[in-house]
């Protein structure tokens, strides 16, 4: 029998953790009720957080690396600049390292921005709209943000009018090709065509 295996939390080391904290909290991430000396911050939309705190780990400030998955990469990007972030511009990983914009098409996994927190721990956005097979659960396919639902729904609407093009009439079922066309892009299986 196997137990379901959720992460929660990432622990990151700071070496000023008020300094961190207003940090964190200009990027609009929640900061959560924690035991005494345990700062937590839950990025919108994320099931695993943030901590940090001075007993928390030997690691030495700034090692940290995480990735943190959006919908939108110049939107995520502008939002950081508009929090007062460095954030890099956005690039993709071409064949001989990284190239300026976004990846052709932007093809989910492919674009990126960086930004480190005042520490020096880094953080990379990569935007993600369609998952890898196996990568989500049908079952619990959720969205994180009514922003990422109207994007998932834009999407939707572009590729159900390919579907009514090819069939060559209106598709008066729209509603259930749009719900199983969203859950398979955020599951991995095969796009409904």
């Amino acid at each position: 029998m196997s137990l379901d295996q959720k992460l929660e939390v990432v622990i990151i080391a700071v070496s000023d953790a008020d300094r961190a904290k207003a940090f964190y909290l200009s990027l609009g991430w929640r900061l959560d009720t924690t035991p005494p000396a345990v700062v937590q911050f839950t990025p919108p939309g994320s099931g695993c957080s943030v901590q940090f705190g001075a007993a928390l780990t030997m690691a030495a400030p700034g090692s940290g690396k995480g990735y943190l998955i959006v919908s939108d990469i110049e939107a995520a990007r502008a939002q950081l600049a508009a929090a007062g972030v460095e954030v890099s511009e956005v690039f993709h990983r071409g064949p001989d390292g990284p190239v300026g914009g976004p990846a052709p098409g932007h093809r989910s996994y492919g674009s990126f921005v960086s930004f480190s927190d005042p520490d020096g721990n880094q953080w990379l956005f990569q935007e993600v709209t369609t998952r890898l097979p196996g990568r989500v659960e049908a079952a619990t396919t959720s969205f994180s943000s009514a922003s990422d639902l109207a994007d998932a729904m834009r999407r939707a609407s572009a590729a159900h009018g390919e579907h009514e093009k090819r069939i060559g009439h209106a598709d008066a079922d729209w509603p259930d090709w749009y719900a199983s066309y969203m859950v398979a892009e955020q599951a991995g299986p095969e796009l409904p065509t």
